[in-house]
């Protein structure tokens, strides 16, 4: 973990080398992504609710989902743009380094200059929870917290699975903004308001509905089963699939060549 840290301090370093061109680009991403919060306004401008959630209840779950995208695409981004390792040759370094892979590749790449995405997901989350009439109680304060961490956690092993997919085609740019921008644009509004075929891929395959559903209900006091509250821990059970594909794909990988 200290290399992590320390590589954290280094890319930082570098965004700020230019300080002018970082603050623009800061700014741009903040302003860019917010627009998101008003298509979903305007959106509910002609509706008063989708399927019994509130706008606000969708804007609780829009925010859960971006800040997880968001931290992932911060600090998780080497895995998000792990072709670029296989196909510069990069990846063969990492191998014969006596560090933990995961760690260097987590260390390649973090994009500082994303995290204004977090700050708009957090006023976009106090706006919502502001707006919405919960009775908190201790559970319910676990709930939100693991609604975050395993939104957190899903798009990481998301991302560790669209790697491993690389192991196989190098480059899978269409399959990994599948499943990652349309998965995310997707999970933004809570899941049971799509068809029954979707509820079942995005709770038995990829379970988002796990993230921003059924914690969902119990936070808005739908249910008073306390297994939704700690249902989001099923997802950190999707990581282990996710880093085994990924040791698998290590052992079958044989170099990209000169």
């Amino acid at each position: 973990m200290k290399i992590y840290f320390e590589s954290i301090k280094m890319h930082l370093k570098s965004a700020l080398e230019y300080k002018k061109s970082f603050i623009i680009i800061f700014i741009s991403q903040f302003l860019v992504f917010f627009s998101y919060y008003f298509v979903i306004l305007a959106l509910f401008s002609k509706f008063d609710n989708i399927k019994g959630f509130t706008v606000y209840e969708v804007l609780l779950t829009f925010s859960i989902i971006q800040l997880g995208f968001s931290i992932d695409e911060i600090f998780v981004r080497g895995f998000d743009r792990f072709d670029d390792l296989i196909i510069t040759g990069n990846f063969d370094r990492l191998l014969v380094r006596p560090q933990s892979i995961i760690m260097q590749v987590l260390s390649s790449k973090i994009d500082i200059v994303k995290s204004s995405r977090i700050i708009q997901g957090i006023i976009i989350l106090i706006i919502a929870l502001i707006n919405l009439n919960i009775n908190w109680d201790i559970y319910k304060v676990i709930t939100l917290t693991l609604m975050i961490l395993s939104s957190i956690a899903i798009f990481f092993a998301i991302f560790v699975f669209m790697a491993s997919y690389c192991f196989i085609t190098v480059q899978g740019l269409e399959v990994r903004s599948l499943f990652t921008d349309g998965g995310k644009n997707m999970a933004k509004y809570p899941i049971g308001i799509f068809k029954k075929g979707f509820i079942f891929i995005f709770t038995f395959i990829i379970p988002y509905a796990f993230v921003n559903y059924y914690p969902l209900l119990y936070l808005l006091g739908r249910v008073d089963n306390k297994l939704y509250a700690f249902s989001p821990l099923v997802v950190f059970l999707f990581l282990i699939p996710a880093l085994l594909s990924f040791k698998l794909g290590m052992k079958k990988y044989a170099s990209t060549g000169s």
